[in-house]
């Protein structure tokens, strides 16, 4: 049976000190060896994660963290590794020896009320010592949740784990649906789904698969074509579909085989909704109007794939945003749960869809790209707006369509932009889009 993916766990990050008994608390949890437990402090240098079902929650990723008290110059890249995690942590659990209450906990504790991150407080090794009142009282008037553990032995693991179900988050209780609320039970959307050079041997990507399991999940019906058939399917439907999703770069061809009085949007946009922050990031998008020659953009890839020739994010996107503006444009690239701290010196942030990582993660890096004024958008979203189709893909969303609206009724739109369409199609679907370019064009 495949398990959940990270995306969909919830992410648990356990911060404190070298050697307040992390490891050792993980291991108890988990009930395995996750993590190597030594009476030397320092023992865990990276992030350690642990996936595992804790019910009635379901799939939970447990990091386990470097200390945060680690010294020199490898200790200070520690650190950091750790510092990420609170990016990336729906519900944190700071760790701490039962008399060792200090400066260190409190910033922890400052960090995680500061993101709005749910705290548990674990008092490890209270065979030694018990906590000091004054710090349980303080603790209690934020209502914070306190935990009194032995790890080593398994005293309080219970107690431990009761916290975890009380102060998860509630999305996590009740988790929001990508694409089955937009569809609605007895109801048909068909999936696009190219296979490709970029499409994985013998599988499906992940959002396609977590798309069919959303659907069968709301109680809708679900029809799977490659853009090719996606005609031929639709005539022989007797009922319209609710929805029709596609794959961001065949959105070309999509949209011509489309009837217009169908909805239309792409995975990545799906995922913009359902992993971060949908209009902050169509507002975003507008900002590729404002762009100039020797901008610096960058480009988020959640993932560490390998990239092939024509990679979405690395070759197809800068060659159109290139051609959109008419000149060159500088483009960076990170992957993984690596993110600038700096980024004031891009123009524009553009991310993947993000299927790999939490919300969390991404609504902190929306975070971070607002408090740097930096507008952040997607995959899909870029290649919707600069194929001129951009209002039609936000069509299922309302309220992200109203907001584009109303930005456009600010300011002028561009002319719509030339773009090399033969990435998307054959010829002969080239006029078909053209016309739709047009047609979905907002006019000055």
């Amino acid at each position: 049976m495949q398990s959940a993916p990270k995306s969909f766990r919830l992410h648990i990050g356990l911060f404190g000190r070298r050697n307040v008994g992390k490891s050792s608390l993980l291991n108890a949890i988990t009930r395995q060896q996750a993590a190597i437990v030594s009476e030397y402090a320092g023992t865990t240098t990276d992030p350690v994660e642990k996936p595992m079902e804790l019910l009635p929650l379901g799939p939970v990723l447990f990091i386990d963290t470097a200390g945060v008290d680690d010294v020199g110059a490898l200790g200070e890249l520690r650190v950091k590794r750790t510092q990420q995690v609170f990016e990336r942590t729906d519900l944190g659990v700071l760790v701490t020896e039962a008399g060792e209450w200090g400066e260190f906990e409190s910033e922890i504790l400052s960090e995680l009320t500061a993101r709005e991150i749910p705290a548990i407080v674990v008092f490890n090794k209270v065979d030694r010592a018990q906590p000091d009142p004054a710090v349980l009282a303080a603790l209690e008037a934020k209502d914070i949740a306190c935990v009194a553990t032995v790890a080593s032995t398994g005293t309080g693991i219970l107690d431990f784990r009761e916290a975890l179900l009380q102060n998860a988050p509630e999305e996590f209780v009740n988790n929001p649906a990508i694409v089955g609320d937009l569809v609605g039970a007895g109801e048909m959307a068909v999936l696009v789904v190219p296979i490709d050079k970029e499409a994985p041997k013998g599988r499906l990507i992940m959002p396609q698969v977590q798309s069919i399991r959303d659907l069968l999940d709301s109680d809708a019906y679900c029809m799977v074509v490659k853009e090719r058939e996606l005609r031929s399917a639709l005539d022989r439907l007797k009922t319209p579909p609710k929805l029709v999703v596609t794959d961001s770069h065949a959105f070309l061809k999509v949209a011509a085989d489309t009837p217009r009085e169908i909805p239309l949007t792409s995975f990545s946009i799906l995922f913009a909704r359902f992993h971060g922050d949908l209009l902050t990031q169509v507002q975003g998008t507008l900002a590729i109007d404002s762009l100039r020659t020797g901008d610096r953009i960058l480009v988020a890839e959640a993932c560490s794939h390998h990239p092939i020739g024509e990679d979405i994010g690395r070759v197809k996107i800068p060659r159109w945003l290139t051609q959109y503006v008419g000149g060159k444009l500088h483009f960076d690239t990170v992957q993984g749960h690596d993110f600038p701290e700096n980024l004031a010196e891009y123009k524009l942030v553009i991310h993947c869809g993000a299927c790999t990582t939490n919300r969390r993660e991404m609504l902190s890096r929306i975070m971070r790209c607002r408090q740097a004024g930096v507008p952040i958008t997607n995959y899909g979203l870029t290649i919707a707006y600069s194929l001129g189709i951009f209002e039609r893909a936000l069509e299922p969303f309302p309220a992200a369509r109203e907001a584009y609206r109303a930005a456009l009724a600010k300011s002028a739109k561009r002319t719509p932009p030339t773009v090399d369409r033969t990435d998307w199609s054959d010829q002969s679907d080239q006029a078909d889009f053209v016309c739709i370019a047009t047609e979905n064009q907002p006019k000055p």
